[in-house]
């Protein structure tokens, strides 16, 4: 049984790294008392849109030890899903890069329950206590990118994605919340600078004037997944071409020039996906959308969603022979 504190840490590090995840960083958990201030003056603004749940369980959010009982570390891994590969057609319709393969849920769940397992496993019992804990992946209120801020492995950007000064914002974010202590990481410094690359490129102007806060009503992601609405006809000339999701605030980003492929075939996306033109995209029917989609997150739209994504960017278009 592993019981050192150092040991730990390093052990865990090692398994993470040998279950795919790029980067471990590990924070003591406790009440996000700043954070909160920010979560709640965005909410307040009503920056979160129709996306109710983002005001639930508040008072989880900002702390972990309310989430899973007796939690004291936080610790936050990064998967890499960067993945230079386009479509043929560079006038079809756009998915975001980390919806191109499987669904990420399901990868990394596997991955945070093998983790967890060998920790119960390996770890025993320290200070009276058997070692448990929870893992998540975007399914529970854990303020994912400010955990992984304080445990060093990058700083929020002026898009408000987590960014690694040696590897770019390419990456899924996911927790385990455990009830041991380990040896913690500290935060790094911000390195946006004055660049205002980001906001500048955003066609909604969702991203705020100074950086740092998002209007989610006005991303493009928020009006192509998230909105079970029709689209707002003033985007009608702002989405350029985006049908799940949207990449442009990280495709401009400087520091994404040390973004490296990632080598997960899980993620990769299917070559028929890759190949479908414009008029494939406008002709889409139920039945391909279940076929090509299968286990993709771009199932969570559903068929009618997507439909309709496509129809806003491709309107009254006859399909070419």
């Amino acid at each position: 049984m592993i019981t050192d504190i150092s040991a730990r840490t390093h052990w865990l590090r090692e398994q993470a790294f040998e279950q795919g995840f790029s980067f471990v960083g590990i924070a003591r958990a406790r009440e996000l008392t700043q954070e909160a201030l920010l979560l709640d003056e965005w909410l307040n603004r009503g920056y979160q849109a129709n996306m109710a749940y983002m005001a639930n369980h508040f008072d989880k959010r900002i702390d972990p030890r309310k989430l899973v009982e007796g939690s004291q570390t936080v610790v936050s891994l990064l998967f890499n899903y960067y993945n230079p590969v386009q479509a043929e057609d560079k006038t079809a319709p756009k998915i975001a890069m980390y919806a191109l393969g499987q669904d990420y849920h399901d990868i990394i769940r596997k991955k945070l329950n093998f983790l967890l397992e060998k920790i119960a496993q390996d770890w025993g019992i320290n200070g009276g206590a058997a070692a448990v804990g929870r893992g998540f992946v975007d399914s529970a209120p854990v303020m994912e990118r400010d955990w992984a801020r304080l445990g060093g492995l990058g700083w929020q950007g002026k898009h408000t994605l987590l960014i690694n000064k040696g590897h770019g914002s390419y990456f899924f974010i996911a927790e385990l919340i455990i009830n041991q202590e380990l040896i913690y990481d500290n935060p790094i410094k911000d390195f946006c600078g004055s660049c205002t690359r980001c906001i500048e490129a955003c066609p909604t102007k969702a991203i705020s004037e100074k950086g740092y806060i998002l209007d989610a009503s006005r991303c493009i992601s928020y009006l192509t997944i998230e909105l079970k609405e029709a689209i707002p006809k003033d985007f009608s000339e702002q989405m350029q071409g985006w049908a799940f999701g949207c990449d442009i605030c990280q495709q401009v980003c400087p520091w994404n020039r040390f973004s490296k492929p990632h080598n997960h075939a899980e993620l990769m996306p299917k070559a028929e996906l890759l190949a479908m033109n414009r008029n494939d995209w406008r002709a889409l029917t139920e039945t391909t959308f279940a076929q090509l989609f299968k286990g993709s997150a771009i199932k969570r739209t559903k068929y009618v969603g997507l439909r309709r994504n496509i129809d806003f960017i491709l309107p009254n278009e006859d399909i070419l022979a």
